[in-house]
């Protein structure tokens, strides 16, 4: 077969140089070499087919696994499924292998702190900590029909030494492009209650610890089971408006879980709702011009403690975000309140009351820099597409607004008061890597506590630790 492509190929070339020496007209040439061309080409597929060489299996496999073959003429296209035949080379037959859709990324960071003492994002005062390894997978299936998902991996996975790693879905979600006004999405989806829940990446971030109010009062990274819309609509030619609402499973309360600790403990309800009673949420953002964007978003639910001599109670958080972008300036926050009904006994004997009502917000203001000098002393270094942010955060949450839990023989504690003011520097060398240097000051009223996963806690012990937070941070 080698030789015969040999003396085909030779053809070729003595009919590309005889009409050198002949009378003939460049388009008779060129059509003259174009069909000994295509004689070749027919003639080397009829020499491979009697060799018996078969078809390719479809789909046909992307990666090692391209050399598998079907031995019957017609089976090559039939579509995968339950109608397939065959045994151990059906796995090498998913259809994203035959056409390549799917994208693999995610982002991880590492950190370091020095502190007095622990507080509510650190508890340890003086430690290394690699917080997360967050894989993603987003896949195209068709213009119309797109996947997305994040696993999170915190803290070392479930498997680590202290015990307080997880693994869990953030969110894995399918849509359905009806048009940019509407579009349909079902799956596990983040909670669209502020801004910063729906963007929560460490790279995407300034600082290294997240609001306070995003961790309390909204309980990011917050994601329930459900489905909804979402679009965008224009009302003008320089302005737009984003909404996205959805029907979602109920809060999965648990004992003490809505306390003056806040609002975390019950959030997730992936595989079920316990109390068969959808909750509703929704965000709609007004963006009047580019770099200003103002938006409201909300949470309807019913709640029920697992007490059952209790009943079952609303909840409600209602929030504000913003974000005013002028230069290198930006000024960014967000605010949110929490409404309890029916929190009388919340799953302590029957002793206590818990709050009807929690507030949160933080203010952030950032300035974006890239000295010139650092680009003319080490342009390896510093480049056009490098920055430096400066920033400043203040914050404060409140968890119990009407002092309900406050003193007495209330089992349930004392009423919780945080306050925080951080400053920060960082450097990123490109958009999407960031190292972070942090100093943290930190203000507590009332007795509060840690878990060992640093969510708020009933031990009596403080939070105020103050100190440098470190961290690097990139996607993949």
């Amino acid at each position: 077969m080698k030789m015969r492509s040999i003396l085909g190929a030779f053809s070729i070339l003595v009919l590309a140089v005889a009409p050198v020496f002949a009378e003939e007209s460049l388009e008779e040439r060129v059509k003259r070499l174009e069909e000994a061309l295509q004689k070749a080409q027919e003639r080397e597929s009829r020499e491979v087919q009697s060799e018996g060489s078969a078809p390719k299996q479809y789909p046909m496999p992307a990666g090692p696994m391209t050399d598998i073959k079907v031995g019957r003429p017609g089976e090559e296209k039939a579509s995968l499924g339950f109608g397939s035949t065959g045994s151990g080379k059906l796995i090498y037959a998913k259809p994203f292998l035959s056409v390549p859709k799917a994208t693999i990324g995610g982002y991880a960071d590492v950190m370091y702190n020095i502190l007095s003492r622990q507080n509510l994002d650190n508890p340890s005062r003086n430690s290394f900590g690699q917080q997360r390894l967050v894989p993603f997978i987003y896949a195209d299936i068709t213009d119309r029909i797109k996947f997305a998902t994040e696993i999170e991996i915190e803290r070392g996975g479930t498997n680590s030494p202290q015990g307080d790693g997880s693994i869990q879905v953030e969110f894995a979600q399918l849509d359905y492009l009806v048009n940019e006004k509407i579009n349909l999405r079902g799956g596990i989806l983040l909670m669209p209650v502020g801004k910063f829940n729906l963007l929560h990446d460490s790279p995407l971030n300034d600082l290294v610890d997240r609001p306070m109010v995003s961790r309390i009062i909204i309980p990011s990274t917050w994601f329930e089971a459900g489905a909804g819309i979402y679009g965008t609509l224009y009302p003008s030619t320089l302005s737009k408006i984003d909404y996205e609402i959805y029907a979602v499973n109920g809060m999965t309360q648990t004992a003490g879980a809505l306390t003056d600790l806040g609002v975390r403990s019950a959030r997730g309800s992936v595989s079920r709702d316990r109390d068969d009673s959808k909750a509703i949420v929704g965000r709609v953002a007004f963006s009047p011009m580019l770099g200003i964007e103002i938006a409201g978003s909300g949470y309807h639910g019913q709640y029920k403690p697992s007490t059952a001599t209790v009943g079952s109670g609303n909840l409600d958080i209602f929030a504000v975000d913003w974000t005013l972008q002028r230069g290198p300036f930006e000024l960014i926050g967000e605010a949110a309140w929490v409404r309890i009904s029916n929190n009388n006994a919340t799953g302590v004997a029957g002793n206590g009351i818990g709050p009807a009502g929690m507030f949160g917000y933080y203010v952030q203001g950032n300035y974006h820099f890239m000295p010139e000098l650092l680009k003319r002393l080490a342009p390896s270094h510093f480049s056009d597409a490098s920055t430096f942010t400066a920033t400043v955060r203040w914050e404060q949450v409140d968890t119990d607004t009407d002092n309900r839990t406050l003193g007495g023989g209330n089992t349930l504690g004392n009423r919780r008061e945080l306050d925080r003011l951080t400053v920060g520097l960082n450097f990123r060398p490109i958009e999407d890597t960031v190292f972070k240097i942090n100093w943290q000051y930190n203000a507590q009223n009332g007795a509060a506590g840690l878990t060992p996963a640093g969510d708020l806690g009933t031990a009596s012990s403080p939070m105020d630790g103050d100190g440098f937070l470190f961290q690097a941070a990139t996607y993949f």
